[in-house]
């Protein structure tokens, strides 16, 4: 079969027949407890996973740990991927941003703590704490928002904003038109503004 691109084990052909998923039929052997696949699962994503994670945590050393629970994860629980239900590639990254976003949720609520242990020592109000809890609540607003959307619209969200992909890549990743993304991408950004009360 000739192979136009390979984007993150996605095989789209040159004779626009659908995208072969190469990290969904690995994730079943590894399923299996196959370590070649797994390293191989891991060759493949590992970068972007990196990506994604260091994108959300920023801090370098957390990234790296989450990235290792990332994969430790996806050995144990690749019997739960479902090949009718999505790419492997995407399942993995959704994995990694739902590990991302709870280490951001455990170091706030960690951070939060010490700040309120050292003002109640203090004995003195701070501004800082309310603005806290409103990007607290405004991050959880969005994440609400987020999943409100249709499927097609928050994984073209999704793998452009969390995972850095392009809107031609994002295409060939999930075997639709560049226009079709272009419009999931645009009616999905246009349902988040709405669903937060954005006018502008």
């Amino acid at each position: 079969m000739l192979v136009d691109v390979v984007i993150d084990g996605i095989d789209v052909p040159e004779d626009g027949t659908e995208p072969v998923d190469r990290v969904g039929e690995l994730l079943l052997r590894v399923a299996q407890a196959d370590q070649a696949a797994f390293a191989r699962v891991y060759d493949l994503l590992s970068p972007r996973v990196f990506g994604l994670i260091l994108r959300v945590l920023v801090d370098r050393a957390q990234s790296e740990e989450v990235l290792q629970e990332v994969f430790l994860e996806v050995w144990q629980s690749a019997a739960r991927f479902a090949p009718n239900r999505g790419q492997g590639r995407s399942w993995v990254l959704t994995i990694a941003h739902r590990r991302a976003v709870d280490r951001v949720r455990s170091s706030q609520a960690s951070s939060d703590r010490d700040v309120r242990a050292g003002f109640r020592d203090l004995d003195v109000a701070h501004d800082g704490v309310a603005e806290q809890a409103e990007l607290r609540i405004e991050g959880q607003r969005v994440a609400t928002a987020l999943a409100a959307l249709p499927d097609v619209q928050r994984e073209a969200l999704t793998l452009a904003y969390y995972g850095g992909y392009s809107q031609s890549e994002i295409a060939a990743l999930v075997g639709a038109p560049l226009g079709t993304i272009k419009t999931r991408m645009r009616d999905g950004l246009s349902r988040l503004r709405a669903e937060l009360g954005v006018t502008a």
